[in-house]
């Protein structure tokens, strides 16, 4: 099972950017900057709320406007934040 996770996190690097509106914390996590404790981060957030850009990443808790810059940075072809679907 555990592959089979790694795997699928791989092919989406490979073909496609990761929505942070969508991931699970597997495919947040692999990206870079962004560990387990920002991805749980990430995703508590979402149960309310969702991202409109990838620059509201800066509203959760916990990120620092520096670091949200270098994770950008690393990440600009690999980081997506899709129609937001969250009901206000």
């Amino acid at each position: 099972m555990k592959y089979l996770l790694v795997l699928t996190v791989w092919v989406t690097l490979l073909f496609g950017a990761i929505d942070i509106n969508t991931a699970n914390k597997e495919e947040l996590a692999s990206l870079k900057g962004i560990g387990e404790k920002k991805a749980t981060k990430i995703i508590e957030y979402r149960k309310t709320k969702c991202f409109n850009n990838v620059k509201e990443l800066k509203k959760v808790k916990g990120m620092k406007k520096k670091d949200l810059k270098k994770i950008l940075k690393k990440n600009k072809d690999n980081i997506i934040a899709s129609e937001c679907k969250v009901s206000k």
